[in-house]
Parts: structure tokens; sequence; C-alpha cells
């Protein structure tokens, strides 16, 4: 958990110079993946996370959030392999369902790529730009 909280914070809070409440209640309810590269046979680091969290909980449909990678982990497909998991975990979890993010405006063409639509127009989140994005089921 400590990993997860860290890795949260040196992303969301530092890196993005965006002071909010990262650690809120869907925590408690969220299904977390976490990705872990290892050195050697004890040193572990976690490189990559994401949420998955339960319908009627964020949105009506299952939502996918706060997708990390590390600084020194990017544009090597770990971001793109979470999602995958995740996306397989929500239909395995939740049947039927489509999934509903809110994802920062310049990573519309990851989530397109995923098969996220657009379904808002660009909104401002913590001072940045968003857009709600759903896969349909």
């Amino acid at each position: 958990m400590y990993a997860m909280l860290k890795l949260r914070q040196d992303v969301f809070i530092v890196e993005q110079h965006c002071p909010y409440h990262d650690i809120d209640e869907l925590d408690r309810i969220a299904l977390h993946v976490l990705g872990w590269q290892t050195f050697g046979s004890e040193k572990e680091e976690l490189v990559a996370y994401l949420r998955l969290v339960p319908p009627g909980k964020k949105y009506k449909e299952p939502s996918i959030g706060r997708v990390i990678t590390r600084f020194t982990h990017r544009r090597k497909g770990l971001g793109l392999e979470l999602m995958r998991v995740a996306l397989d975990s929500s239909r395995q979890h939740f049947p039927g369902e489509g999934n509903r993010i809110s994802a920062q405006a310049h990573l519309e063409g990851f989530y397109s790529g995923l098969g996220y639509q657009v379904v808002s127009e660009p909104y401002d989140e913590d001072g940045i730009p968003h857009l709600e994005m759903l896969l349909p089921a």
C-alpha cells in the first residue's frame, strides 16, 4: 500500500504540481492493479498502477482511474498492458458493463486506441484539462 500511495503522490501531486486529495474513499472499494519491476531476487519497485472502481460508485459503469506509469518507465507499453489487465478484470467482475473514465485530455489518443469514445466536452479537473470517455459494453 505504501508503494502505491507513494507512486500516486510522486506523479499526481509532485510531478504534475497539482495538490489535491488523492486518497479517497474509493480506494477502499476499488480493485488495485500494480505493476512491479524486480531487481535481482530481493528488490522490487512499483512502476505502474491503476484502480478499478465498481459500477455505481463513481459512475453508473465501472471506472478505471489513477492510471500511472513511473516517469522512468514510460513509453515502454506498461500503461497499455495495465489497461488490458484492468479491462479483462472489469469484464470478469462486471460482465455486460461498459467502462467510463475521466481522462486527461492529452491522453485521448491512448484511450481511443483501447476503444474509448469521448462523451463530454473538455472540462477542468484540478487544473488539468480532462474528457469523459466511455468504452461501450
